[in-house]
């Protein structure tokens, strides 16, 4: 038997493709290396095509939801985020830098820019949702 119209709307399993903003992405997996709780988030009602938005997790979040974990839409080789003691570290190991708060301030935005500017080229094509385990493709939005 096929699916009733108010059924189809709320079946994630109808999801054939998420697409993501570049800006959403990079900014939830900012926020998940701060230990803050940040998926990407698709409601209902549900369809083949869906866009996945930025959302910190609440207590109260609606069931219906399906909550896509950012590290899940990165491949394997993506850089990792860089901590201020990842950079603080790599200042002091560079023979050609002195280390100093100022110098480790401008060193620690320098590689977040290039981090931030990086993450987009290493989004997977697809990926399977935890909430209902079945692939969806993934299309990544803007640059």
């Amino acid at each position: 038997m096929g699916h009733t119209d108010s059924a189809m709307e709320t079946d994630p399993t109808d999801i054939k493709s998420i697409a993501i903003s570049a800006t959403d992405l990079v900014a939830a997996i900012e926020a998940t290396a701060d230990e803050s709780e940040t998926v990407l988030r698709v409601t209902p009602p549900f369809s083949g095509r869906m866009r996945a938005r930025l959302h910190v997790v609440q207590a109260d979040d609606d069931d219906d939801t399906v909550h896509i974990e950012p590290d899940s839409l990165l491949t394997t080789d993506a850089p990792s985020y860089p901590t201020p003691d990842d950079t603080a570290d790599e200042l002091r190991a560079a023979d050609d830098e002195t280390y100093s708060v100022e110098r480790h301030r401008t060193y620690h935005e320098q590689r977040l820019a290039e981090w931030r500017e990086s993450l987009p080229d290493h989004v997977v094509d697809s990926t399977t949702l935890s909430d209902t385990a079945h692939d969806v493709t993934v299309s990544l939005l803007g640059p």
